[in-house]
């Protein structure tokens, strides 16, 4: 089990609909990340945009993204996570994937799907929560919206890690600031959000505030407004752990019973 988790999150705009370009930019910034990362994370539909018309940009598993995720995870060496949109048994999903060295393959299907924008008309609901282990790590990873449902989130699985990746829009910035904190204050767990900036075709305007925070809600990245960066954050076992013995809240935690 690893005594540390060195993370790098990617903050950048995304071009809309232009998967092959996308692809390009994420090439050179990953090319660049530091010696000794562990996990790259990525924005939501990061070689797309958020976007409800999947029938013309979705992939399959076994597409020029996913293939191209694969393969930079192997060269570099890195564990690499972001969302995409795919195609698989005529039904479109927001799913969340993580490529590893090895060529192993974890995926989280986003549960809530965001009923402003019309989400749930064109893509399909995920049905359950995923847990991935890294060096003895446990991450649970979910997808923008996921982000306001803090029984989704619940911990009951004794998850270290808790992450959330989006295309998350400045009028409700504020929102996407507080809850992060809040989710890692309540779970007791490194929390980390990736969000993008610049605009879409959405007319919508992103300013970032990727982020990071410890078991206590304390922010361990800079702060990261409307700029584009890379931002590392290194997660510490043993501070964890301490936090958890001392501060033993999560043992009068509520149980919840879900209905999907």
């Amino acid at each position: 089990m690893a005594s540390q988790l060195h993370l790098a999150l990617i903050q950048t705009d995304i071009v809309w609909h232009n998967a092959s370009e996308n692809r390009k930019r994420y090439t050179d910034k990953i090319q660049k990340i530091k010696n000794g990362t562990d996990l790259v994370l990525l924005p939501e539909m990061c070689t797309t945009g958020f976007s409800m018309k999947p029938n013309r940009i979705a992939e399959t598993m076994e597409g020029e993204t996913v293939t191209w995720l694969c393969e930079l995870a192997k060269n570099k060496e890195l564990v690499i996570g972001g969302s995409f949109v795919i195609e698989e048994g005529g039904n479109y999903y927001n799913r969340f994937l993580l490529a590893f060295p090895d060529g192993r393959l974890e995926y989280y299907d986003k549960r809530h799907l965001f009923t402003l924008a019309g989400e749930e008309k064109v893509y399909t609901q995920g049905n359950k929560k995923v847990f991935i282990e890294l060096k003895g790590w446990k991450l649970c990873p979910m997808v923008c919206y996921d982000l306001r449902f803090p029984v989704w989130a619940r911990n009951t699985n004794d998850y270290d890690v808790l992450i959330y990746v989006a295309n998350w829009p400045k009028p409700r910035i504020a929102a996407w600031d507080t809850l992060l904190k809040a989710r890692a204050m309540e779970n007791m767990c490194y929390t980390i959000g990736v969000n993008r900036i610049g605009g879409d075709d959405n007319r919508l305007k992103y300013v970032g505030h990727t982020a990071a925070y410890d078991s206590l809600g304390t922010q361990i990245t800079e702060p990261a407004h409307d700029v584009e960066r890379t931002l590392y954050a290194t997660l510490d076992r043993e501070h964890l752990t301490g936090t958890r013995e001392k501060l033993n809240f999560l043992a009068d935690r509520d149980s919840f019973a879900m209905s999907l």
